[in-house]
């Protein structure tokens, strides 16, 4: 078979937010609801400096209101909500001012901690911005001074939301509407990042002192065995992004933090690695070594470890010799790297599984950098 060739990110097509959409689709049912004419496409102004032309799909003219469709286009980002159908349905208020809400498949928000209040439809404050400021402009474009309604939906949002963390976050019902440039950077951490952020915000609001961070599904079911007494909020899958999670732990208040993950990422954590993606930084085989010396190893499994190609190796080492203790050694290695990063202020716990759930070590209550 043809080995498929990997595109240069250079050379990766941008696509535009959910936020970007829901604005474009709105322009285009205010233009229509105003003029009596369906609108081809809407151009608006994006939050990053430039403006966007937008396909409209579909207008729909029924009584007092207009609907404007548009498929979502995330460019080369594998988004959950590539290809969403974005719909605006627009209509004149009873009263002066601009009411904007969700409709089908936009989510609502259950839960404190997040940048919507609680009870309101899951768009955020930029697309808000967004969308007011247009709907104004359009208004003041065509000198008219009335109220309007705009009601935001996304007919397949409740299951895009499924692969989402929005059940996480407590909004219910669909996806959020996001997007803080307008553009959608292929393969961005940065939405990944502000999830991590608004987990942590909806933690705090809900009263959580204790967190408990995980890097992927697997390991988040494994703490939730082990800190059943916790609840749902408490649980946040940090991926990748170890430091960056730490920090906003402590900036935003929390006093404790379990650290849940596995062999491979958390031998990066313990020799001071904070960002654990598997191209971030190679696994430092004379630390594992070092440990493995701190616990008893004689000189031949020292340098058997050294000579290891990956952290699993090491742990399977260790446990043939019977060194069990080699994993309760790196777990402590872990909190202490963590308050490095950090600067001490937390109370850190670390646990190590295997793949099938076996938990290798722990090391609980480090408060303070030895």
């Amino acid at each position: 078979m043809q080995k498929k060739e990997k595109k240069d990110p250079s050379q990766m097509r941008h696509g535009y937010t959910t936020g970007a959409c829901a604005t474009a689709v709105t322009k285009a049912a205010l233009t229509a609801l105003i003029t009596g004419e369906a609108q081809e496409t809407a151009t608006i102004h994006l939050p990053v400096g430039r403006d966007a032309t937008f396909t409209i799909e579909k207008n729909t003219f029924e009584g007092n209101s207009v609907s404007c469709e548009t498929i979502k286009d995330a460019g080369d980002d594998p988004d959950a909500t590539h290809k969403a159908l974005i719909i605006s349905t627009v209509s004149w208020g009873d009263q002066p001012g601009i009411i904007l809400d969700g409709g089908v498949g936009v989510g609502r928000v259950t839960k404190p901690g997040l940048p919507v209040p609680v009870g309101e439809a899951a768009i955020n404050p930029v697309p808000r911005k967004m969308l007011n400021t247009t709907v104004q402009e359009t208004l003041d474009e065509f000198q008219i001074d009335r109220g309007v309604k705009v009601v935001i939906s996304v007919p397949d949002g409740e299951e895009i939301a499924k692969k989402t963390l929005n059940g996480r976050l407590g909004i219910i019902g669909g996806i959020s509407i996001l997007g803080t440039r307008g553009t959608v950077v292929p393969f961005s951490s940065s939405a990944y990042m502000a999830s991590i952020v608004q987990a942590i915000s909806v933690a705090v609001a809900m009263g959580c002192e204790h967190v408990v961070l995980t890097t992927g599904g697997r390991s988040e079911k494994y703490g939730m065995q082990q800190y059943e007494g916790l609840s749902e909020e408490a649980f946040i899958e940090m991926g990748d992004f170890v430091g960056f999670a730490l920090k906003h732990c402590k900036r935003l208040g929390i006093k404790r933090v379990s650290l849940v993950g596995m062999m491979g990422k958390f031998s990066k954590v313990a020799q001071g690695v904070m960002m654990v993606h598997s191209k971030s930084a190679a696994i430092n085989f004379e630390f594992m070594a070092k440990l493995a010396k701190d616990v008893g190893a004689t000189d031949e499994l020292v340098q058997e470890v050294v000579g290891a190609n990956t952290a699993s190796q090491v742990g399977e080492m260790m446990m043939e010799e019977g060194f069990d203790q080699f994993f309760n050694h790196l777990c402590e290695a872990c909190c202490t790297a963590s308050l490095n990063h950090v600067r001490g202020g937390l109370i850190m716990d670390t646990a190590i599984y295997s793949m099938k759930g076996q938990l290798l070590g722990r090391s609980d209550g480090i408060d303070s950098i030895d």
